[in-house]
């Protein structure tokens, strides 16, 4: 039988080889699946200190070293199944406090806020952004001057690509308006640690101590199995709202039982051990190990950008502010563009070089002389984000060289 599960498997994409540059998905360390392996024999649930007692002050260890990574002394969190529940737990929160106030967020954030919104019956409106991919500031102070808004959602680090909304002037903006700062840095949150970003994006990281609630999956860049995400608030205090009778558990301990600041009920005490083992062995401080594979991201994204930058063949997005680019293929027209892209994209992986596509607004990307008979282009796509990849540019360019030749000719 696990031999057929062994041949089963193979029926995926290479997506620990440094030539899948595709979507958000990075191996795990050996060090957290090993933890992660040990934590199974006991199969730990960290609802309550009844069912993961040793996993469950893991659990609280593991969040406070990323509390700390924030600039958090105080904090109150914990993990969750990935950034969808953790984002749903803080925008609950902020509901409870603004009750029947609009959500705030880009139109480039994560789709699952709008949808969040809809599930606790919360108003939800976006801002536009920027030709960075940014939400506008100008546009947000706009609508905070209007009235109604409860939550801005700033989202530090895109899915599509990677841009990082201007949370200094967000914060600016909440010195004079009354609404919640929530940072969904499901995926950029540990570029906190990176020593080579740009100044204005090392400067919206800065200020995520200030926001009222913070989300960051380590499942992304934190080296663990799916799923494995975080939710934090700065005010412990928020711990009233989630006050509930349990009969059934929280009769061992006096002490706080995870369960009881959490919306989930089973919840994984290995994943808990999983995050703290691998964050023992490689601590959240800048200049260490754990960071440098961060900015080895960000190296690389910026190397195979500049390579296709100075190529004619390609229309590009803005410079990567992480590890994530985009671009498309010259041509006279956009919808010929998309329509290129996606012959790219196959061609490229028959090459073994596997990127993914993004449909983007037109005015994302430098489309220059291109005809605009479409609002939107189908884009290629590329996430960086393991520290190998920044040897293996020279590699990827050739492939992606070589590909874009049998499509459109010669640069």
């Amino acid at each position: 039988m696990l031999q057929e599960v062994a041949e089963r498997l193979k029926d995926n994409y290479p997506y620990g080889h440094p030539l899948y540059a595709g979507q958000m998905l990075k191996p795990p360390h050996d060090v957290a699946r090993r933890a992660y392996e040990m934590a199974l024999k006991i199969n730990p649930n960290n609802h309550a200190l009844d069912g993961g007692r040793a996993s469950s002050a893991m659990e609280k260890e593991a969040v406070a070293a990323l509390a700390r990574m924030i600039g958090w002394d105080t904090h109150l969190g914990h993990l969750c199944g990935g950034g969808t529940m953790a984002n749903l737990e803080a925008l609950w929160i902020a509901g409870q406090l603004h009750p029947g106030k609009t959500i705030l967020a880009s139109t480039q954030a994560h789709y699952t806020h709008q949808r969040i919104a809809g599930v606790l019956g919360l108003p939800f409106e976006t801002i536009p952004c920027d030709g960075n991919g940014r939400m506008d500031a100008q546009v947000l102070e706009r609508r905070l001057a209007a009235g109604g808004v409860g939550t801005v959602v700033a989202t530090m680090g895109t899915t599509a690509t990677g841009a990082v909304d201007p949370l200094a002037a967000i914060v600016d903006l909440g010195g004079r308006f009354d609404f919640r700062i929530h940072a969904d840095a499901a995926y950029g949150g540990y570029f906190i640690l990176a020593d080579n970003l740009s100044e204005e994006t090392n400067l919206a990281f800065a200020c995520m101590r200030e926001a009222a609630s913070i989300v960051i999956d380590p499942h992304k860049h934190g080296l663990q199995p799916y799923g494995c995400g975080c939710v934090i608030f700065h005010d412990p205090s928020v711990g009233r709202l989630y006050r509930h009778d349990s009969p059934y558990t929280y009769f061992t301990s006096t002490d706080l039982h995870l369960g009881e600041i959490s919306l989930e009920c089973s919840r994984p005490g290995a994943a808990a051990v999983a995050l703290w083992a691998t964050q023992r062995m490689f601590p959240l401080v800048s200049g260490g190990e754990f960071a440098r594979g961060l900015s080895d991201g960000r190296a690389a994204a910026l190397a195979l950008y500049e390579r296709i930058k100075k190529d004619a063949r390609f229309v590009t997005g803005s410079r990567p502010e992480l590890d994530i680019l985009v671009w498309a293929p010259r041509a006279k027209r956009i919808s010929e563009a998309s329509a290129l892209t996606q012959r790219i994209f196959d061609e490229a992986a028959r090459r073994q070089l596997h990127l993914a596509l993004v449909t983007l607004p037109v005015h994302l990307i430098d489309v220059q002389d291109l005809q605009r008979d479409r609002d939107t282009i189908v884009c290629l796509r590329s996430v960086l984000m393991k520290s190998e990849h920044r040897e293996w540019v020279d590699r990827i360019w050739a492939i992606l060289d070589a590909a874009s030749h049998a499509v459109v000719g010669k640069r």
